[in-house]
This record gives structure tokens, sequence and C-alpha cells, in this order.
């Protein structure tokens, strides 16, 4: 996939455990763990914006696109 999720990088920087993040976006340990992992294949922009205000950053923060090589 080309879009890469940073979203372990900034909890890193904020010293916020996977627990505590789930607790205060609303959403379960599960789900996030879905997300950091990058096996999510969508997010809502209501997820996004709380996990940007809890962590305070940027959407461009937590998500990144990777150009793809093309093989032919």
């Amino acid at each position: 996939m080309a879009i890469r999720i940073n979203l372990d990088v900034e909890m890193a920087k904020k010293k916020i455990s996977s627990g505590a993040l789930a607790e205060r976006i609303g959403i379960t340990q599960a789900n996030l763990s879905i997300l950091k992992t990058g096996k999510a294949k969508a997010i809502r922009f209501s997820t996004l914006e709380a996990i940007c205000e809890t962590l305070d950053c940027q959407p461009g923060d937590i998500l990144e696109y990777i150009k793809e090589e093309d093989d032919g």
C-alpha cells in the first residue's frame, strides 16, 4: 500500500500508550492496533481528528504517501 501509517512514531514522541490513546479517542485497543499496523482499509475523519487533537499533531504526521515503484 502506498500510504504509510506513522502513528506509533507519534505515540512514542508523546509517550502515550495504546491503551491510553484508545481510551482518549474513544476506540477499542483492537481497532487502534489495526490502525498502527497499517492494516486498516480506511479511517474516519472524526477518528483522525481525535488522534491529532490528543497527540497535538497534524494528519501529515500520521499519514505518509510513499510512491510505489512501477515494475513494468
